[in-house]
């Protein structure tokens, strides 16, 4: 039997998810079975992204054409390395949460379940499109999809909070996307002819410093999933969803897709040079450090322990942001590395949030004095995934936010060197007391503080944080192939 080609391999990468998303509810009656689709989809689709590794790390770009729009315009996908950097952290991640979520949706008796597992396949389905789209065209249409598809999971416990949640999460990411990101997709297509996402870029000699910084700011504050203020409001409202969604949210797709979409816009749409001749490093380095900064002083005041996750997750985004507006090769680099540490950083925090309310009910960080006796291993991978979200070693985030800083000295931007110390510290400042209290203080007994004795969550649960704590590690040590990706993006 033959081997299916590279070209078939993109193809297949995509419908994959859709796939799984149809045969899920045909398992409806039976839940093992319902969750072995899950699994193996998961599976089968991550199999397919590391057989497309090794041809695009050897430097073939294999396309799949579906259908011509207009001259120039088509539905159509691409393998390349940033893409490929992206389809790696979904598909394997969808892996891990597919085990959590099984252990975790049993466990707190959540409803809809094969709903949910339908539309998280169908959201990975569109974070894949969206990796691999060959241009605009093809990534804004799977972009849409993406906030189509984890509408329904947002508001997924029905209450009147989900409800009221799910409308500003549409509202947001639609809007935004509709009023700034199509009207930018449609003036790049009228001054370059194309849509294509071409190393160096296709704006650069055709338009003037205005139109540049015109379009690049419609495209960095109307791609709303990457939560750059004042757009981020969607993000901490939607932490009413169930953890797995949470962490679908946080770190397999949804604000990944936003990052990964504003960092190949600067990389293949502006180009680099294009925009540091037009100078706009300052305003983006700006935009960038005030998320980051206002970001992290407000998680410093949330005790609720997701909210203060979410408003991290709002900071720690910009990062990427921050790399991309420095505009050095290696603070482009980190930015894409940064992409993987935080997704698998803040998976595992996720996790162990979830892990926390699963066993003992408790969501405020005033309640877990002492919780890391009872929950060794859940708070164990909390704090692995904590120091690297503050960039100490050995976790991965310190080789993101270490290449992003090099990037910043080596141009000479003060300012982001200063934003990266000043929210290093701030970071600490919210994640080391939660470390400190769970290990370091005696339990408190009292009101809110009484809950009855209990130990780890399910194994599911504690097998997907341990999982991704260790993933978080071994990043660090072997860094090799997202280093080569995010290293193979700025060829031209």
């Amino acid at each position: 039997m033959t081997a299916p080609s590279a070209e078939t391999l993109v193809l297949l990468a995509v419908l994959v998810p859709f796939i799984g998303a149809v045969i899920i509810p045909l398992c409806h009656a039976v839940p093992n079975l319902r969750e072995a689709v899950t699994l193996a989809t998961a599976g089968i689709l991550f199999a397919i992204v590391c057989a497309l590794l090794t041809p695009v790390l050897g430097g073939a770009r294999p396309e799949a054409h579906i259908i011509n729009v207009t001259p120039g315009l088509a539905l159509a996908f691409k393998a390349e390395p940033l893409g490929m950097l992206f389809a790696l952290v979904a598909s394997s991640l969808w892996i891990v949460n597919s085990i959590y979520s099984i252990g975790y949706m049993r466990a707190n008796d959540e409803p809809r379940q094969t709903g949910f597992y339908v539309c998280f396949a169908v959201a990975i389905g569109s974070a894949i499109g969206i990796a691999l789209s060959k241009n605009l065209f093809t990534l804004f249409l799977f972009y849409e999809a993406l906030t189509l598809s984890t509408y329904p999971l947002v508001i997924h416990k029905g209450n009147e909070e989900a409800i009221r949640a799910g409308r500003l999460y549409l509202v947001l990411l639609l809007g935004t996307s509709l009023v700034l990101f199509l009207p930018a997709l449609i003036g790049t297509y009228a001054l370059a002819g194309t849509l294509d996402f071409t190393p160096g870029g296709i704006l650069g000699g055709k338009v003037g410093a205005g139109i540049i910084a015109l379009l690049l700011a419609m495209f960095v504050f109307g791609i709303g999933k990457a939560a750059v203020m004042p757009f981020h409001f969607w993000l901490p409202a939607a932490m009413v969803a169930p953890t797995p969604v949470s962490a679908l949210l946080h770190a397999v797709a949804v604000v990944k897709a936003g990052v990964f979409s504003i960092l190949k816009v600067v990389v293949m749409i502006f180009g680099v040079e294009a925009l540091s001749a037009a100078g706009q490093s300052l305003w983006l380095t700006l935009a960038a450090g005030t998320t980051i900064i206002a970001a992290s002083l407000v998680a410093l005041r949330q005790d609720n322990l997701k909210r203060r996750l979410a408003y991290s997750t709002v900071s720690q985004l910009s990062y990427v942001i921050l790399g991309a507006a420095i505009l050095a090769p290696i603070s482009l680099i980190g930015a894409a590395i940064h992409i993987a540490a935080h997704a698998v950083s803040k998976i595992t925090l996720f996790f162990a949030a979830g892990s926390i309310h699963t066993a003992s009910h408790l969501t405020e960080v005033s309640q877990l004095d002492g919780i890391g006796r009872r929950m060794p291993w859940t708070m164990g991978a909390f704090a692995i995934g904590a120091i690297s979200m503050i960039g100490i070693p050995p976790a991965v985030g310190f080789v993101s936010k270490w290449f992003i800083l090099s990037g910043a000295m080596q141009t000479g931007n003060w300012i982001a060197v200063a934003i990266i110390i000043v929210s290093t510290i701030l970071n600490a400042g919210y994640f080391l007391p939660i470390v400190y209290r769970a290990f370091f203080r005696e339990p408190h007994v009292g009101k809110h503080h009484d809950a009855p004795a209990h130990g780890e969550a399910p194994w599911p649960i504690v097998l997907a944080l341990t999982v991704t704590a260790a993933g978080t590690i071994l990043l660090f040590l072997m860094p090799n192939v997202p280093y080569a990706l995010a290293t193979m993006m700025m060829e031209r």
